[in-house]
């Protein structure tokens, strides 16, 4: 797993937990629960009951009081944590796929490409058929200068990891390889084993 992949997962994880949070509190205050299953929340937890605010009179009054910066900082800080969102969401949505590969040598041909899809069916359906392999699934990204192969292979119970690798790097990423004509190629290869099917005796 990529630090990429960690940091987003772990934001989303943040925010889905801030989310809930967020949703149980309420819903728990707007059905008044609290009273209904004789519950006793902590002392000054917020939204208890249904007529409960966020922020109350009082509170408005006491935060209003510290000066003409407050209102400001609210602000900024709500637009920073907003534009902070807006570019890690865009950046999700962005294109991680290269599209297009250079085919025929170095330096390329010119006109000549190759799409990161055709090249990844054509090397799932070449290791898909190796020996031990049950299933293959390929995934480019990255820039057309600079991709990344992800190779996840699923081996049948009878299969050789050592074998496996071996096979894959001198048949389908060769090809790969001659192909695009790109010296090297990245790539990460994931095993994985299929699960033995119950065997009924009679």
């Amino acid at each position: 797993m990529t630090p990429r992949s960690v940091l987003n997962r772990s934001l989303l994880a943040l925010a889905g937990l801030i989310l809930l949070g967020g949703g149980l509190l309420i819903l728990f205050a707007g059905l008044d629960l609290y009273r209904r299953r004789d519950l006793v929340p902590p002392v000054g937890w917020p939204l208890t009951v249904p007529v409960d605010v966020l922020l109350g009179s009082a509170d408005r009054a006491r935060w209003s009081s510290q000066g003409w910066w407050w209102w400001p900082a609210v602000i900024a800080a709500l637009v920073l944590a907003a534009l902070l969102a807006l570019g890690w969401l865009l950046a999700q949505l962005s294109r991680r796929r290269p599209g297009f590969l250079p085919v025929g040598g170095s330096p390329p041909q010119e006109g000549v490409e190759l799409r990161d899809r055709a090249l990844s069916d054509a090397i799932a359906t070449e290791a898909g058929v190796l020996p031990g392999v049950d299933h293959a699934t390929v995934r480019i990204t990255g820039r057309p200068a600079h991709h990344h192969t992800h190779v996840g292979l699923t081996l049948t119970p009878e299969g050789a990891p050592g074998a496996t690798l071996g096979a894959l790097c001198e048949g389908p990423l060769r090809t790969a390889r001659r192909s695009t004509g790109l010296p090297d190629m990245p790539t990460e290869v994931r095993l994985h084993v299929a699960r033995h099917k119950p065997h009924r005796a009679e």
